[in-house]
């Protein structure tokens, strides 16, 4: 008889764990899972880019062969922005965790700029100058 009520509440518990997984990331969350990683993100597959996320909210990005551009996130409503330091404008993300990873969705186009982790490392990012071996 007691296998009946568990068989319900995990029944009734599975749409709770459902919801969870389309609520976003709260800063809080976010930071513990993202501090100290250095995380690369793919649309439809293909590498777009990596980040390193420092102590304090600070960050590092780089789309795939580019120059690393510098700057810092924060919470705004359930929103992660992102702001650096040649572009003021922020860059507001909604952040999902799943079994992969994180799938990170655009507020200024969530149809068209999806974004999921595809690897994470401790490694800090490379980044050379511009003018390196000029």
């Amino acid at each position: 008889m007691r296998l009946i009520p568990l068989a319900l509440a995990l029944t009734l518990s599975a749409p709770a764990f459902a919801a969870r997984l389309d609520t976003p990331l709260t800063a809080e969350e976010f930071d513990a899972y993202a501090t100290g990683k250095t995380l690369s993100y793919a649309q439809n597959g293909e590498v777009w880019g990596s980040e390193q996320y420092l102590p304090d909210r600070k960050v590092v990005w780089t789309f795939s062969g580019e120059e690393c551009q510098y700057g810092q996130w924060y919470a705004d409503a359930d929103a992660i922005c992102f702001v650096y330091d040649n572009d003021p404008t922020p860059q507001c993300w909604h952040f999902f965790r799943d079994a992969q990873g994180l799938r990170a969705e655009f507020l200024d186009d969530p149809v068209n700029t999806n974004l999921s982790e595809v690897s994470q490392s401790e490694t800090p990012l490379t980044c050379p100058g511009p003018d390196v071996g000029a």
